[in-house]
């Protein structure tokens, strides 16, 4: 795959749940998403970037939407779903999917953020398509199929102190 130059033009995809997560459980802190966008974009040029998040009718979640939008991410909203025995569900996996596989014809680079293994089978799909594909995440986190199914992956667990608010 081609190494990064000024000229790629990059997609940025942000599972936002799965990094909360990640971040809550790891150290407590939430993620910095302007030094994520920062970093996933570099020196090339920014295309799109989507940051998938979920509903959850908490008091603050309107304000952090907001934020992301000043950041400069498209922000897609699903609503959390309740089930008849009160589990609930809400996840983008197959919404970034959808997205991915729609912008590799329009982009260089797509970069996901996000441990989630699910998606390892998207990132092979995406480098058989010719599309460079990096993944941002935390180590201990993130599936090992995952960073394998990748050409670069960037562990936010290096560099704390950029990442985590």
């Amino acid at each position: 795959m081609a190494e990064i130059h000024e000229h790629q033009r990059v997609a940025v995809l942000v599972d936002a749940q799965n990094l909360y997560h990640s971040a809550q459980s790891l150290y407590s802190q939430n993620i910095d998403y302007s030094s994520l966008l920062e970093e996933a974009v570099r020196m090339r040029e920014l295309t799109r970037a989507i940051s998938y998040v979920i509903r959850a009718d908490s008091p603050e979640e309107e304000t952090f939407f907001e934020a992301l939008e000043d950041i400069g991410f498209e922000t897609k909203i699903k609503e959390i779903k309740t089930f008849g025995d009160g589990s609930k569900k809400a996840d983008w996996d197959i919404g970034m999917s959808l997205d991915a596989i729609t912008l590799a014809n329009h982009v260089d680079t797509v970069v996901l953020c996000t441990g989630d293994g699910d998606f390892s089978r998207l990132c092979r799909h995406l480098r058989h398509e010719g599309v460079r594909v990096e993944t941002m995440g935390f180590a201990s986190s993130t599936s090992e199929e995952l960073i394998a199914a990748t050409d670069r992956f960037i562990d936010l667990e290096e560099r704390t102190e950029t990442f985590l608010l």
